[in-house]
């Protein structure tokens, strides 16, 4: 089992950027970020693959978000710039043993909130 623990999350103004942390108890072959708006279902953000030799983009967030991953701390980042009002949600950092086509994930953290004022 892995345990996954997201930070960084916060209140920002549009155009403007934060980082978020994702601290892993144990190595995996794919780490990546979700996103959960009000209202809205679960979306697939930006994934990593380990050593970060393969990074996947949503088209939403391509040009303005960037992964990365610290192999020797067991940790994943994800930069967010040019902050807009629709990036506001939970943002969840997940982990899997294999690269899957749809990104499906093994692990789940608990989540972090991100809040774009316009």
């Amino acid at each position: 089992q892995v345990q996954l623990v997201e930070s960084g999350g916060g209140l920002v103004q549009a155009g403007g950027s934060l980082r978020l942390s994702c601290a892993a108890s144990g190595r995996t072959f794919t780490m990546g970020w979700f996103r959960q708006a009000p209202g809205k279902a679960r979306e697939f953000v930006a994934a990593i693959t380990w050593g970060g030799g393969n990074t996947y983009y949503a088209d939403s967030v391509k040009g303005r978000f960037a992964i990365t991953i610290d192999n020797a701390k067991n940790t994943m980042y994800l930069q967010m710039n040019s902050l807009k009002p629709e990036d506001t949600a939970v943002y969840y950092c997940a982990a899997a043993l294999v690269l899957r086509r749809d990104y499906g994930m093994d692990y789940w953290g608990k989540g972090t909130l991100v809040t774009v004022s316009s």
